[in-house]
């Protein structure tokens, strides 16, 4: 029959009454703060470990006033990009002996700024978030907690920050399509007030400037936050005779809608529309042609933002950094020279 026993959390007084020592020993003992005898802290290190014992990591926080929990804060762990930053967030978060608090907004600015209010609340050491806006890295640096804005950056006089050169990554690409042969190049975006977005246009409109061609605002297409309104936009954007002859879209999200809005329309790449991406999804380079994209390196975007914090955490009072990584543009079939007809 089945054991239907209730099995509770082993505690610290478990630990002690086994080991036959008071509670205030057998936390030294397994904390190394303050002396106890070298017999008496094996025994009791050995009965915890038998026991199954597990500090209450918050509860010696609220004691030593010290937390080894970084709160992390995304906004899609179903995009790739997301993902891969919190995975490379979670490995040196580890190798440096944190842990991670990891909460997906879902691109909310209320559920960004509620969990914000939980970090405080569970007295994490520090913040990394890909901000929404400025709201919740102004409130937690007003709660004295260090934040690193990672990808996106804010607030430029409050916080650290960790983000990619995307204005020289798209000025490159872009240059790129003019240099075999095209003109009309459309770009594809969601938003333009973010740094990701604004800086992405730049290098767009900076390469076609330094190419003499002039910008067409009929070129400029707002794709919406997710593949289906992105696909519905190029759709539209591509369905004209007078169609582009090539379109950079700024994020993954967007580029699979302008790749499946293609395929609804029977363009051919490069044949009939070069298409060029700023990040490099895992599908870019298992379609047929291959998406030529900008590859960011997410992880080690998330990597360096721990590196960052930490730092921060040393050193209160250092100036303000922001950290800014290269980005690398992968060539594959999807670009070519314009149609002559």
């Amino acid at each position: 029959m089945r054991d239907r026993r209730t099995v509770h959390r082993v505690t610290l007084k478990d630990v002690a009454v086994a080991a036959g020592v008071s509670q205030s020993t057998t936390s030294r003992a397994l904390s190394g703060e303050g002396y106890v005898a070298a017999g008496v802290r094996e025994r009791v290190a050995a009965v915890a470990e038998e026991l199954g014992y597990v500090p209450h990591a918050m509860a010696r926080s609220l004691r030593t006033q010290s937390s080894r929990v970084i709160g992390v804060l995304v906004s899609d762990l179903q995009n790739s990009f997301y993902a891969d930053l919190a995975a490379g967030i979670s490995a040196r978060a580890r190798e440096l002996g944190y842990t991670m608090m990891l909460v997906d907004d879902r691109g909310d600015g209320d559920e960004e700024l509620a969990a914000a209010h939980a970090f405080v609340a569970t007295r994490v050491a520090g913040v990394v978030l890909t901000p929404l806006s400025g709201t919740a890295t102004s409130w937690l640096v007003g709660q004295r907690i260090p934040v690193v804005e990672a990808d996106r950056r804010f607030c430029p006089d409050l916080c650290d920050a960790v983000i990619i050169d995307n204005a020289a990554a798209a000025q490159r690409i872009t240059d790129h399509l003019i240099a075999i042969g095209h003109r009309r190049i459309a770009l594809v975006l969601d938003e333009s007030e973010w740094t990701t977005g604004a800086q992405r246009a730049e290098g767009y409109a900076a390469a076609l400037e330094a190419a003499g061609i002039e910008t067409d605002p009929g070129l400029r297409i707002v794709g919406g936050w997710d593949v289906d309104q992105a696909r519905g936009a190029a759709v539209n954007a591509l369905a004209g005779r007078d169609r582009p002859t090539a379109v950079f879209a700024v994020n993954n999200v967007l580029a699979e809608g302008v790749w499946r809005a293609a395929g609804d329309l029977g363009l051919r790449m490069p044949e009939d529309l070069s298409m060029v991406s700023f990040d490099d999804a895992q599908w870019m380079s298992m379609v047929t042609p291959g998406v030529t994209a900008i590859a960011q390196d997410a992880v080690a975007l998330g990597r360096t933002a721990v590196d960052r914090l930490v730092s921060r955490l040393e050193d209160p009072e250092a100036p303000v950094t922001t950290d800014v990584l290269a980005a690398q543009i992968r060539p594959r079939g999807s670009t070519g020279a314009p149609p002559t007809d």
